[in-house]
């Protein structure tokens, strides 16, 4: 039976860094509000130059060389975003072109938040199946670019950055679950509301700004991480006990204490970079995975949860063998 395992990761975070005390400078806000109410301490924002695409090469470059393979082995690249270059081409073609990658599949997914974590299942489905040996999952975003700076509820949260795991086919187990699930009837908590078929005017213009029902956000989030990581472990027959580190989507500190609390698991065991990263959306997790994996946490043979919950509502968890 073929298995699908983690062979490398990779992150980039963009060099310009805005803390809470450059906020307090330019709306009514403050270091401590917004400590206490997301745990973020500061976001790194894309320069000029800086893209979605750009930020998710660097990432998929450090990731490759974390694998060790070059342009010629990948054979399936996948992008989560929300925030592309382009509407099309993908970003994951434009990645694609950059790495010198010609002939596999590339294509984008757009979960929102959950973008990642849809990716790395899809990219699972495909390598499981023989579609692919060597595949990239990259989560890029530059939230920044539809961040409305004059609304506080919105703009202290986010933040841009990549981050990239090379799968490979395996004949040990890596990847040893997943879940990705949606519901549409919340479309109006957390959205964009202009695209192309509706409210372009407002998109050329820049008035397309993340727009989110803070409070009913954060109640589903909570309920809803606790359902998927008990639906991800019950389906191979565990307990949460048998999880090494919890790697959640990095929305927010309260949501992740309370999922924590809720799963029973102590904040030991949780990876968290939201105070340093605040929300990259579908990079979150692959930054936060690079980030403990460098620093000695999370090594090999560590059994891991992820979870993500996102703008649709989407929703996804993987168990992962590292």
């Amino acid at each position: 039976m073929t298995y699908t395992r983690i062979a490398g990761i990779g992150s980039f975070l963009p060099e310009k860094v805005v803390s809470n005390q450059d906020l307090e400078k330019t709306m009514d806000t403050s270091d401590e509000w917004i400590r206490e109410r997301t745990g973020i301490k500061r976001r790194h924002i894309a320069g000029a130059g800086e893209t979605t695409s750009s930020i998710g090469l660097e990432a998929a470059k450090r990731a490759m060389q974390d694998a060790g393979v070059g342009p010629e082995d990948i054979d399936l690249i996948i992008v989560g975003t929300c925030t592309p270059d382009k509407l099309f081409p993908s970003t994951a073609c434009i990645i694609q072109r950059q790495l010198g990658v010609k002939g596999p599949a590339a294509f984008d997914v757009n979960a929102a938040c959950s973008g990642f974590v849809y990716s790395l299942d899809m990219a699972n489905r495909y390598i499981k199946t023989g579609g692919a040996t060597t595949a990239l999952v990259i989560g890029s975003e530059t939230l920044s670019r539809i961040t409305n700076w004059e609304d506080r509820g919105t703009a202290v949260l986010f933040g841009d950055g990549a981050g990239c795991v090379v799968l490979q086919a395996s004949e040990e187990p890596g990847i040893l679950a997943t879940h990705i699930h949606a519901d549409g009837q919340y479309e109006d908590l957390l959205q964009v509301r202009s695209g192309v078929s509706v409210g372009y005017e407002k998109t050329q213009s820049g008035g397309a700004f993340i727009e989110m029902k803070g409070n009913a956000v954060f109640k589903r989030a909570v309920a809803t991480f606790d359902a998927m990581a008990r639906e991800t472990v019950a389906d191979l027959d565990g307990e949460l006990g048998d999880i090494d580190w919890f790697v959640p989507h990095q929305a927010n500190m309260r949501i992740i204490k309370a999922a924590a609390k809720k799963l029973g698991l102590p904040m030991e065991r949780v990876i968290a970079t939201v105070d340093e990263h605040a929300n990259t959306s579908g990079a979150s997790i692959p930054l936060a995975l690079d980030q403990a994996v460098r620093d000695g946490r999370i090594k090999r043979g560590d059994t891991l949860l992820f979870a993500a919950f996102g703008a649709g509502f989407t929703w996804g968890s993987a168990m992962i063998k590292y």
